[in-house]
C-alpha cells in the first residue's frame, strides 16, 4: 500500500501543471473551430504525444496487461501492429489526405468529414449515432481501469475513484475543448513514457535479469492451467497452438481486432486535422511510434512475467492469486503494488491517471462533438439560428451546445462504469475498435482516396458493417453472446454456431461484408450514372 501523503503530494504537483495547461487551452478556445479542432495549428510534438496518449490508455496497461499475464507474450505482436498500422499507415497513408480534405471542406469532426465528402446527412448522422452508441462502452472501460487502480493502491472506494476521475477530466474537456485535451495529453504522455520505462527496468531487477527471467518463465509451461492448455495455450513465452480456441482469440480479437480497428477510430482520425500541413504529420510519426513501443512493449512483457514473480513468492500464478480472484484487470495493479518501491508506485499511479485521463478526455470530446455538432446542431440549425442570429452569436451558441453535449455523454459513461462486469476492460476495447473498423473503415478509406466516392456504397458499407458486427456479436461470438444472453433467450443456445465460429471475432466477419457492400454499392451507383454523349 502506497503512502497516501506521498501520493497526494505528487498528485498535487501533477494537478497544478494540469490546471495550467488546461487553462492555456481554455484561453485559446474562442470559437467552435477552436473547441473541435484546436485551431488547426497544433505543434507536431504535442500531436505525437497526444496521439499516443489517446491511443494507449488504462485499457492497454491494466486490461491488456492482465490478458498478457493470462495468455502469454504472443500479445506482443499487437505492439508491432500498433506501430506499423496504428502509427505508420495511419499518419503517412491516411493522415495526410484526411488533413488536406478536412481543411478544404471545412470539416470539424470525423462524422462531419464523411458527411461533407459524400454530401450526405445520412453519413454524418449515422456516423455520429454510432459514436454515441458504441464509444461509451470504451470510455467507461478506460474509466474502470483507472478507478480500479486507485481502489487497489489507496483503498479509495471504487465509486469515489470513478466519480473523482470523471469530474477532473470533465472540467477541462468541457471548458477547453480539444486544445485543452491535447495540451494535457502531452504532459500525460511524457509521464507515461518515463514511468513505464522505469517499471520495465525494475521488473527485470526484481526477477534477476532479462535472460534468466525469460528462461525461468519458459520453464513454467507445465503450470499452464488445464483449461487454458486444453484450449491451445502452450506457455507464457510461446504462441498458442495454431487453430486452437486461444489462437483464434489472440489473433482475431486481440491482435487483429485492435490492430486494424485503430485506423477508423474517430478520436484518433480527428487529430490529423489539427495540424497546419503534412510536414507536421511527418514530424509527429517517430514520437508516436516510440511512445507505443515503450508503453505497450513494457505492458505486454511485464504481464506474463508477473506469473514468475507470484509463483516464486506464493506458489501460484497470477490469475490464481487470492487477491486477483480470477479478475485479470487486477493483476497489473497488484504486481506494481507488491513489487515496486513506494516512489515508483506513486509514479505508476500517475501513469495510470495520465493514461486514463488522456484517453477519457479525447473520448468525451468526440462523443460531445457528435452529440452537439453532428446531431443536435446539424439537425436543428434552422430552428436554433434564425435569420437574426449570425456570426459570433451563432458560433457562441454552437459552442455552448457542444459543451452541453459533452457533459451529457460524460454522465452516460460514468453510469456505465458502475454496471459493467469484471475483466471487461480489454474486451470492451476490442469490441469498440472492431465495431469502428467494420462500420467506418471502408467508407473512410474511400472518402480520403477516391476521386469519385460513392454515396450508395458508403451507406451500404456503414449499414452492413454495423448490422453484421452486431448480429455476430449477439449470436455467434461466445465471448459476448454468452454474457449478453440474447442468443440463449431466443434460441436456447449461447451461440447459434459451433467452433471455430464461436471464437472468431466479429470484425473478421463484418469487415469483409462491409467492404463487399461498399464495392457492390459503388458498382450499382456507377451503373446508374448517365453515359456521356459523344461529341
Amino acid at each position: 500500500m502506497v503512502d497516501p501523503l506521498l501520493f497526494w503530494l505528487a498528485t498535487l504537483v501533477y494537478g497544478v501543471v494540469l490546471v495550467y495547461l488546461a487553462y492555456l487551452g481554455y484561453k485559446k478556445t474562442k470559437s467552435c473551430s477552436d473547441y473541435l479542432l484546436a485551431g488547426r495549428n497544433i505543434h507536431p510534438l504535442i500531436l505525437g504525444f497526444s496521439y499516443g496518449a489517446t491511443f494507449i490508455s488504462t485499457s492497454a496497461i491494466v486490461g491488456f496487461g492482465g490478458v498478457a499475464a493470462r495468455l502469454g507474450m504472443g500479445i506482443i505482436w499487437l505492439t508491432m501492429l500498433n506501430i506499423s498500422v496504428g502509427v505508420l499507415v495511419a499518419f503517412i497513408v491516411y493522415g495526410k489526405p484526411t488533413r488536406r480534405i478536412g481543411q478544404r471542406l471545412g470539416a470539424l469532426t470525423f462524422p462531419d468529414l464523411l458527411g461533407k465528402v459524400y454530401k450526405s446527412n445520412f453519413m454524418q448522422y449515422g456516423t455520429g449515432l454510432m459514436i454515441l452508441v458504441g464509444m461509451p462502452l470504451y470510455s467507461s472501460a478506460v474509466l474502470i481501469g483507472g478507478s480500479r487502480f486507485l481502489e487497489t493502491t489507496l483503498s479509495v472506494p471504487y465509486a469515489w475513484a470513478a466519480i473523482g476521475l470523471t469530474l477532473v477530466t470533465a472540467a477541462y474537456v468541457v471548458t477547453g475543448g480539444l486544445r485543452a485535451v491535447m495540451y494535457t495529453d502531452a504532459l500525460q504522455g511524457a509521464i507515461m513514457i518515463f514511468g513505464m520505462s522505469l517499471i520495465m527496468i525494475l521488473t527485470f531487477v526484481a526477477l534477476g535479469g532479462v535472460t534468466s527471467s525469460f528462461e525461468a518463465l519458459t520453464d513454467m509451461s507445465s503450470l499452464v492451467p488445464e483449461g487454458l492448455a486444453s484450449a491451445g495455450m502452450t506457455g507464457w513465452t510461446s504462441f498458442p497452438e495454431l487453430g486452437s480456441n486461444i489462437w483464434y482469440v489472440m489473433v482475431t480479437t486481440i491482435i487483429m481486432g485492435v490492430g486494424i480497428g485503430v485506423l477508423a477510430q474517430p478520436q484518433l482520425a480527428v487529430r490529423f486535422m489539427t495540424v497546419k500541413d503534412g510536414r507536421a504529420l511527418n514530424r509527429a510519426v517517430p514520437l508516436g511510434a516510440l511512445f507505443i513501443l515503450i508503453t505497450t512493449g513494457v505492458t505486454y512483457t511485464m504481464g506474463p512475467l508477473t506469473n514468475l514473480y507470484f509463483y516464486r513468492e506464493i506458489g501460484e500464478i497470477s490469475i490464481n492469486h487470492p487477491d486477483v480472484a480470477g479478475n485479470v484487470d487486477k493483476i497489473v495493479p497488484l504486481f506494481i503494488n507488491t513489487v515496486m518501491p513506494e516512489w515508483l508506485v506513486v509514479i505508476f499511479a500517475l501513469v495510470l491517471l495520465a493514461a486514463a485521463m488522456s484517453t477519457m478526455s479525447s473520448l468525451f470530446h468526440v462523443m460531445g462533438s457528435a452529440a452537439g455538432h453532428d446531431l443536435w446542431v446539424h439537425m436543428r440549425r434552422s430552428k436554433i439560428w434564425p435569420e437574426g442570429l449570425r456570426g459570433s452569436d451563432e458560433d457562441a451558441s454552437k459552442l455552448r451546445v457542444n459543451k452541453i453535449g459533452t457533459g451529457v455523454m460524460i454522465l452516460i459513461s460514468l453510469g456505465l462504469a458502475f454496471i459493467m462486469p469484471g475483466s471487461i476492460i480489454a474486451r470492451a476495447t476490442a469490441m469498440f475498435m472492431g465495431l469502428c473498423a467494420a462500420a467506418f473503415l471502408p467508407a473512410y478509406t474511400m472518402a480520403v482516396f477516391s476521386k469519385r466516392p460513392s454515396l450508395i456504397g458508403a451507406k451500404a458499407s456503414l449499414v452492413v458493417g454495423t448490422v453484421s458486427w452486431g448480429l455476430w456479436t449477439l449470436f455467434v461470438h461466445v465471448a459476448e453472446s454468452e454474457p449478453l444472453g440474447l442468443a440463449k433467450l431466443l434460441t436456447g443456445e449461447t451461440a447459434v454456431l459451433g467452433f471455430p465460429y464461436t471464437v472468431i471475432d466479429s470484425l473478421f466477419i463484418a469487415l469483409p461484408l462491409s467492404v463487399a457492400a461498399l464495392l457492390i454499392g459503388t458498382w450499382i451507383e456507377r451503373r446508374r450514372e448517365p453515359v456521356p454523349a459523344e461529341a
